[in-house]
């Protein structure tokens, strides 16, 4: 599978890492696009520079780039996720605003029909934020909020970001084995 990462300014980049990682292991091909609020974001949280970063997808494009074969539907892609959505990103694409290549790659899964998973992490939410995740739902994006459940009893900090990576991974049927799954 061609999956594109989104990376926006929201917290929690280290989600992001680690479905990369994932994605990887699973086999699949990775391509990337980080708003600059996601740089800052990525160095300030997990001490991750553009430099870092680039190795760890095959293809990393400049945001600014709306040229770029992301922003085209006859580059093939299978999926793209978002993660973390600010909801700045998430309002813009809810309205059809496609002003960088991020943008642009969204509303491309979504007039083509592909596979478009939103990670918000924002928290509380008003009624605007709800209503434009309510807008993306309904044109076929699947919202995947950044909350992790607790019922596999995580021991640290990252047995609680695998929770959530394999959620994602889950809407794409990447395989993992990120956490232990509900038996009853």
């Amino acid at each position: 599978m061609k999956i594109v990462v989104g990376i926006t300014g929201a917290s929690g980049s280290i989600y992001a890492l680690r479905f990369i990682a994932a994605a990887k292991a699973d086999g699949h091909e990775v391509h990337a696009v980080v708003t600059d609020s996601g740089w800052d974001v990525l160095e300030y949280e997990c001490g991750v520079s553009r430099e870092k970063f680039s190795v760890k997808v095959d293809k990393l494009y400049d945001n600014d780039n709306v040229g770029a074969a992301i922003a085209s539907g006859s580059f093939r892609t299978d999926a793209m996720v978002i993660l973390p959505c600010s909801m700045k990103t998430a309002g813009s694409i809810a309205h059809g605003i496609s002003d960088n290549l991020l943008t642009r790659a969204a509303d491309v899964m979504l007039k083509e029909g592909r596979k478009l998973v939103i990670v918000p992490r924002e928290t509380p939410m008003h009624a605007i934020h709800l209503e434009n995740l309510l807008k993306l739902a309904q044109v076929g994006a699947r919202i995947v909020p950044a909350c992790p459940g607790f019922y596999h009893r995580p021991q640290t900090l990252d047995d609680i970001v695998d929770m959530m990576v394999g959620k994602i991974c889950d809407q794409l049927g990447i395989e993992h084995n990120l956490f232990k799954r509900w038996q009853g």
